[in-house]
């Protein structure tokens, strides 16, 4: 009996890629689970080299054909994706893919939501209010997306301690742990727990 082909994941990614690296490394041998592709829609990101290194595919878009054409839908369509990673990835996914791919695309969040999300809320800025507000924790969020920023149902979250003399930046060293362990770990659950149902 043929054996059947591995499941594919399109990774969306805005900059220098570092949870794509995380996916990159964990599937590169995996039996049944891979990375397809690897899509930016900025020029500059890092995330592209990182996916050439691996010899994924690495594509580049720009906000028009993000949002007004079907170009890019088409492209991710071509890779037969069953789950699409958004792994810093800053723009708001349009209907036509929340459509095509109903609880299929997940994201990253740096902070515990709902505080700290939406707009802007990406990057060193989701550290610094963290900072600012004096929190004792923080931590990730992996989530469904939707058709707002960081508002779709929750899928993990795991915390790690603000310390009192953290600054945004060692805050941000400490949740990049967390997202680089539990990110490829709750990709491939999504992914091989959808075969048991």
């Amino acid at each position: 009996m043929k054996r059947p082909d591995k499941k594919n994941i399109v990774i969306f990614a805005s900059g220098s890629g570092s949870n794509a690296q995380r996916l990159l490394e964990h599937f590169e041998h995996h039996p049944e689970i891979r990375v397809a592709a690897l899509f930016s829609n900025n020029p500059k990101a890092y995330a592209l080299k990182r996916a050439e290194t691996y010899h994924v595919p690495a594509l580049l878009f720009s906000r028009d054909e993000f949002y007004n054409s079907e170009k890019v839908l088409e492209q991710v369509k071509s890779f037969h994706p069953d789950l699409i990673v958004l792994a810093g990835f800053l723009w708001l996914v349009p209907q036509n893919f929340l459509h095509t791919f109903p609880n299929k695309i997940i994201n990253i969040h740096p902070a515990l939501l709902p505080r700290y999300g939406g707009k802007g809320m990406h990057g060193i800025n989701v550290h610094t209010a963290v900072v600012q507000a004096g929190d004792k924790q923080s931590g990730i969020t992996i989530h469904h997306v939707n058709a707002e920023y960081d508002k779709g149902e929750f899928i993990l979250q795991e915390y790690c301690p603000v310390l009192p003399e953290d600054t945004p930046e060692e805050l941000a060293a400490r949740v990049l742990q967390l997202e680089h362990k539990h990110l490829p770990e709750v990709v491939e659950k999504l992914l091989l727990e959808k075969d048991e149902l």
